[in-house]
Formats: structure tokens, C-alpha cells, sequence
């Protein structure tokens, strides 16, 4: 067992906080990583008011070079080294949550994604914890038939589940069989510090890049937005295209690349841990995806004051107003997005525009602070309930 801080010996009960203490919550999720899920816990847990929230964190598997670079160090952390529910060591690995649970004495068990919900829920019933919480921030686009069964299943052992946008709660009463009553809209926020002090757009320039900040998965799809280029580089040759991520759909969109003839006016940049750094080169920055959430590069190109374009889905037409922070196109559609490009180009006013409004809608709805006391208000009355 791993932990970034020594454990306290307590006794094996938890006992719930009262009003004045401090509310324990132990955050389970598979492993940490530079993408949107995982950049929202870590804020949580460095920031996070530890005058009213003690925070720990399990790691089912977290044994990776990256996970442990991200560990948060304010914390007690514990990895199980589990990589398949169906081991022989996750039976081991139980036992030693069970032993971590006695030892924090947490009030909540905050669960991301579904092998650390899948084993959490019930063992944390089975260790008398008194509140359940699953994170379910997406719209529910890859359920399969097993996970719909494997949730229904998972339900009664979770007290509440949350969400960061209506939409999300929307979906789960309407296509999952979910009560409005244990669903719980809790949104994003961004860390505004590291936008600070960024030029708005200016796409009068000679060369204007448009930037994408997003896992390379066929949701994002990436694929429509190098198909958009092609077409946008044959009307608007100032423009460069890059891409800041990287995952599962690397290797087929490079393929694409080539045989789509896009060479350097299109570049695949890989992981950068520098999202701001990467945002303050961008003049346009563009969110294609099918499906979303809460987007966080969403809220991150609005912070950085870039000129915005994003699909028709999921919060992105609530956080963005179309024509006012950006502009919203619908899902699929490369000629729109190319159409949109072109609005940016010929407007360079409208663009910046776009960025100073967006800047300011972020600074007043979505910062991390917020985001911080939404949660602590949340545990608190969780806890009192």
C-alpha cells in the first residue's frame, strides 16, 4: 500500500461529522490523468477548504508512470493496483480498502468511472460508510446493454449521483430510469489564474491558427474536424490547424492525415500538459465533439479569451450563447464549421468580441472557487441529511 501521508489510527466505525467538523470524503477513481475528469478531481483535491473537507484518495489501479506524477500531495493516497475486477488480486485489494476506510473514517465515497464505481459501491455498504456518490458527467453515449444491466445493479448503492450539467440529469431520469431526487447538478469550473493577462484573437493576422484542445476518441471527433480543414485550407490558406491531446484514435487519424494531403498546416501536437500555454498561440479554438458534457477545454478556451466555436451538444449552447461568446454549429457538420471559420476571418472585430465576452462569462459563472463551494456546500448538507 502507497499513501502520501501517514494514517491515523482510529476506530473502525465511521462516525458521522457533525455540523462543525470537518466532513471526510474519499475520492476512487481507475487512475489520473491530464483529461477533463481527472483535471476536475485534482482541482477538488487542491483545493478544497480543509478547515471544512478532509480529502483521501484511492487509485484502483494508479500504478502508471503519469498517475503517480499527478498524485496530489495535500492528501493520504493509496493505490490498489487493480486492473481487472476479475483478478485473483482484487480480492487483496478489498481487503486492504477496507483496512484504508478503517484507518480515514470517511463521511462520503466520491466514485468516478466504472470499474472504481463497480467495486467501491458495495464494498463501501459493506464497510458501513454512510453516503454513496458517483460522478456520471457525460450524456451516457457509450452504454452498452451490459452496462445498463451492471447499473441498475449498481443503483442501490449509491445515495446520490452527480452531474455537471441539466442535460446530464435529464438523460439519467429520462433513458436510465434515474429519481430526480438522487440526481444532483454539481458544474464544472477553471482555474483562472492560468489564463491571465492573454491578448484577445486577432484573426486579421497572417497566419490564424485554430486550435483543439481533446482526447483523440471518435467522439471528439477529430476526424471531421481534419476533413474541415482540408476544405478550409483551400479557401483560407492563412490558416494552421493543431490538435493538443492524444489517445486510442492516434494512429488511424495519422492515417487520415496523410491521405488527406493536410502536411504541416495540420499538426497532431500529442499530450501537453501546458493547455494554457498552447491556448495563448490559438486565435480560434474549436470543440467539434458528437457528444459532451461540461466541456472543460470548453471553459478553458473561454477563459483564455479565444474566439469559440463549439457543437450543438450537451451544456456547450448554454455555456457558450451563440453569437455572443462564440459561435454553436451543429454536430457532424464540417461545412458549418467551415462556414463559422470564415464569419471569424472576416470579422476580426466579432472575434475578438467573442473572446472578451466569453472571458467574462467564465470570470462570473464557472471559476474554480465556485466550483469549490458548490461541492463543500454539497458534502455539508449530504452529511447533515
Amino acid at each position: 500500500m502507497a499513501a502520501a501521508l501517514a494514517y491515523r489510527q482510529t476506530p473502525s466505525m465511521p462516525i458521522p461529522a457533525s455540523v462543525a467538523d470537518p466532513v471526510r470524503v474519499c475520492f476512487m477513481i481507475d487512475r489520473l490523468s491530464r483529461a477533463g475528469t481527472e483535471t476536475q478531481l485534482l482541482a477538488l483535491l487542491r483545493t478544497l477548504d480543509p478547515q471544512k473537507i478532509q480529502s483521501s484518495l484511492v487509485l484502483l489501479d494508479g500504478e502508471d508512470d503519469l498517475s503517480r506524477a499527478l498524485e496530489p500531495d495535500n492528501c493520504p493516497v493509496v493505490r490498489l493496483g487493480v486492473r481487472s475486477l476479475m483478478s485473483f488480486g482484487a480480492a487483496n485489494a478489498a481487503r486492504r480498502l477496507r483496512t484504508f476506510w478503517r484507518e480515514q473514517r470517511p463521511d462520503i465515497l466520491q466514485l468516478y468511472f466504472l470499474d472504481a464505481s463497480y467495486f467501491g459501491a458495495p464494498l463501501a455498504k459493506l464497510s458501513h460508510i454512510p453516503k454513496v456518490v458517483r460522478v456520471r458527467n457525460n450524456l451516457g453515449y457509450w452504454l452498452t446493454g451490459k452496462h445498463r444491466v451492471l447499473g441498475r445493479v449498481l443503483r442501490p448503492f449509491v445515495n446520490v449521483t452527480l452531474t455537471n450539467t441539466p442535460a446530464g440529469k435529464q438523460a439519467l431520469i429520462d433513458h436510465e430510469g434515474y429519481s430526480p431526487d438522487r440526481v444532483e447538478v454539481l458544474e464544472n469550473g477553471v482555474d483562472l489564474e492560468r489564463f491571465k493577462r492573454f491578448m484577445l484573437p486577432d484573426t486579421s493576422r497572417k497566419r490564424v491558427r485554430v486550435g483543439c484542445v481533446a482526447n483523440l476518441r471518435p467522439v471528439k471527433n477529430i476526424d471531421g474536424l481534419m476533413r474541415a480543414a482540408k476544405m478550409a485550407l483551400d479557401r483560407f490558406p492563412q490558416l494552421v490547424f493543431e490538435v493538443a491531446g492524444d489517445g486510442e484514435q492516434r494512429e488511424e487519424l495519422e492515417r487520415l492525415h496523410i491521405a488527406l494531403g493536410l502536411g504541416d498546416r495540420f499538426r497532431l501536437r500529442g499530450s501537453v500538459a501546458d493547455v494554457a500555454g498552447f491556448l495563448r498561440t490559438v486565435d480560434i479554438a474549436v470543440l467539434p465533439s458528437h457528444s459532451e458534457g461540461m466541456s472543460n477545454a470548453l471553459l478553458e478556451y473561454m477563459a483564455a479569451g479565444r474566439a469559440v466555436i463549439a457543437t450543438d451538444v450537451g451544456a456547450n449552447p448554454e455555456v457558450v450563447r451563440h453569437s455572443k461568446d462564440g459561435l454553436i454549429i451543429p454536430p457532424g457538420n464540417e461545412s458549418s464549421l467551415v462556414e463559422a471559420i470564415g464569419q471569424l476571418l472576416g470579422n476580426p472585430l466579432r472575434a475578438a468580441g467573442f473572446g472578451a465576452s466569453a472571458r467574462k462569462r467564465v470570470e462570473a459563472e464557472y471559476s474554480r472557487d465556485a466550483m469549490c463551494r458548490r461541492f463543500e456546500e454539497f458534502y455539508r448538507g449530504l452529511v447533515a441529511a
